[in-house]
């Protein structure tokens, strides 16, 4: 016959197993807290500053993309290679790209990318995760992670939180 735990003993293994998982997610929730105050800090100081807030408007009146879009970003590129160097939640922070992210990293792209499309022409965070799909080549999964992360988590509608 199988053995069977008793009542309290099962009680205390399901509640210490509780706490750690407890633990667990006090860390990740620690990380983002940090992640939240200290988010797109070095847009304040150059290069940054000053080459984003000229060109922060002129993204902001062409889709996301477009081959405007992109020719923005090379005329900025002092400030993107200084940011993208300074900040773990976009994945060209990293050799390997988004394949050496953590879940911390990716929560934090997938909640900058949110608000971003909000100030682009024609945004769209649907849109935006399949197009990065293939700037950053993720898989199939980690696309579905992302989308179903919108719809379930952010509270996202595409027009406001």
């Amino acid at each position: 016959m199988d053995e069977k735990l008793d009542i309290d003993q099962y009680i205390r293994e399901t509640l210490a197993h509780k706490e750690l998982v407890n633990k667990f997610m006090f860390r990740v929730i620690a990380e983002l807290n940090q992640r939240m105050f200290y988010h797109d800090v070095s847009k304040l100081t150059n290069p940054e500053r000053e080459i984003f807030q000229t060109y922060t408007p002129k993204l902001s009146k062409c889709e996301y993309n477009s081959e405007e879009y992109k020719q923005n970003l090379k005329e900025m590129r002092v400030a993107l290679d200084h940011h993208y160097a300074e900040n773990s939640h976009h994945p060209e922070f990293f050799q390997d790209g988004i394949k050496e992210m953590n879940l911390v990293d990716i929560i934090e792209m997938l909640c900058d990318w949110a608000a971003a499309v909000l100030r682009n022409k024609n945004g769209d965070i649907d849109k935006s995760i399949e197009i990065n799909q293939g700037r950053f080549n993720y898989t199939d999964e980690l696309k579905q992670i992302l989308k179903n992360t919108v719809d379930d988590v952010l509270g996202y509608n595409g027009d406001s939180i």
